[in-house]
């Protein structure tokens, strides 16, 4: 595992803290792993879906018919 260095405003670390000892997380890098991992789930799924709907406009483009397609 890789060691990141990262500023975070004060509120957000008392958060963080909190949820640990609430016991929602068993230490503050698991609690930040855990958001990480969260945020790249979102965020690829967004870009699946991106890729999704630009493959679909891909291929009713081409099956418009010539006239209609836009010349370069």
């Amino acid at each position: 595992m890789q060691r990141i260095t990262l500023r975070l405003p004060e509120q957000q670390v008392k958060m963080i803290n909190w949820l640990v000892e609430c016991g929602e997380f068993p230490s503050t890098s698991e609690a930040i792993r855990t958001a990480i991992r969260d945020l790249i789930d979102q965020r690829s799924e967004k870009v699946r879906g991106r890729l999704q709907l630009f493959e679909d406009a891909q291929k009713i483009a081409e099956g418009t018919p010539t006239y209609l397609k836009k010349r370069g």
